[in-house]
């Protein structure tokens, strides 16, 4: 008789617990944040309306593109690889304005399939940013804009291939290797 009660009793434990739980994520949700704190260090990260990323309106199933918290990933990823290769003092604005990441959700002609993404050298990360670069003595040193893409991204060896934003950070890690060298930021705008 113990168990039937105990049963019943983490039933109803569980349905009064479930308004509170936390729906899944979803990036185009107008009450999350568009930055992610600067933590103390000298970059910060923000981004525009996800709704309009090409990962959204061009991806094939724009309902799976919409879960999780991808962009918030990426962005904090970018915020803390940033970080490392900045020269003392200096200080880095970014805004992100579109993200399209590798592969796109393929229509199927098999029922259930329609979730999965499809990752091709046709669908290649793609990344649109500003950046403003201040030095320690807060005069700009660098700016613009950048478009960056991996043609290559399916080349050369997979380090994580269980990160599903694997092709995203490598693209973000070309660009900060190529933006920044050796810890000391480029003085010159490309």
């Amino acid at each position: 008789m113990k168990a039937p009660a105990l049963l019943l009793t983490a039933l109803v434990a569980l349905a009064t617990a479930a308004p509170g739980m936390a729906a899944p994520k979803n990036v185009t949700d107008p009450g999350l944040p568009r930055s992610v704190p600067a933590d103390g260090g000298a970059v910060s990260v923000s981004w525009t309306d996800p709704a309009q990323f090409s990962e959204i309106k061009y991806s094939g199933n724009r309902w799976e593109s919409e879960r999780g918290t991808w962009v918030t990933q990426l962005a904090t990823y970018l915020r803390d690889e940033a970080g490392q290769r900045l020269a003392r003092g200096q200080t880095l604005d970014v805004t992100i304005s579109d993200i399209d990441r590798a592969g796109r959700y393929e229509p199927t002609v098999r029922s259930g399939m329609n979730d999965i993404r499809i990752v091709k050298d046709l669908y290649p990360p793609r990344m649109t940013l500003t950046f403003t670069l201040k030095g320690a003595d807060g005069q700009v040193v660098a700016e613009g804009e950048r478009k960056l893409v991996d043609h290559a991204f399916l080349m050369g060896t997979q380090i994580n291939n269980t990160d599903n934003l694997r092709y995203e950070k490598r693209l973000i890690d070309d660009w900060l290797r190529k933006e920044f060298r050796s810890g000391a930021a480029l003085t010159a705008t490309p």
